[in-house]
């Protein structure tokens, strides 16, 4: 049995559009970026200890497979995590205005016997964004619980001018790569996750 180490309602949308069988988990992981930590270094190593802190709950569990998986917004090698507060949200807006930044999207599985992980990366560029229409996206709350204070699949979607990449890994948990791995893990573990069809 899988088990999602997230409260994220995004993640759970996605696993269940490619038809995954899952039981969500609450983890408490710290989110602290080091200093002499990459940022795609540091979102892989949160995705990781998500999926370790899921599995560490579950030692009654020796079948169980955990996912965990983490999103971040980076620009000039900043990342750019949930805002804090409205104004916060407005000067991540301001910094992402008219420029492209990078969206990294780590997916982990952990299970007692082995580990396996997938990366996927996104460049994202925003319009130019005037006061007014940051005023105005803040006030509809989206940005908050969201890196980078937007989200693609709401009404952020009207300031983003170009994608490339994956439109699900910016949204959360990029679904080939995620779907991908968990059949490569299935197929090497010799259990069965969730289902025989998996997307190829």
């Amino acid at each position: 049995m899988l088990h999602l180490a997230s409260q994220s309602p995004r993640r759970r949308q996605l696993l269940e559009q490619i038809g995954v069988d899952f039981v969500v988990l609450d983890v408490e992981v710290a989110e602290q970026r080091a200093p002499d930590e990459s940022p795609q270094a540091y979102v892989s190593r949160v995705a990781r200890d998500k999926a370790h802190a899921g599995l560490a709950g579950m030692a009654h569990a020796s079948d169980a497979v955990v996912l965990g998986a983490d999103t971040e917004v980076v620009l000039d090698d900043e990342v750019f995590g949930k805002p804090h507060d409205a104004e916060d949200a407005a000067a991540m807006l301001r910094r992402l205005s008219g420029r492209t930044h990078a969206v990294i999207s780590v997916v982990w599985l952990v299970s007692a016997a082995r580990e396996q992980c997938a990366v996927c990366l996104s460049q994202v560029r925003f319009a130019p964004l005037d006061e007014s229409t940051i005023a105005a996206y803040v006030a509809t709350g989206e940005p908050f619980g969201k890196a980078g204070a937007y989200a693609i699949q709401g009404c952020g979607a009207a300031l983003v001018e170009h994608l490339q990449g994956s439109y699900s890994g910016v949204m959360g948990l990029p679904v080939f790569e995620t779907a991908r791995l968990l059949r490569d893990f299935d197929a090497t573990a010799g259990m069965s996750l969730n289902r025989a069809d998996w997307p190829r």
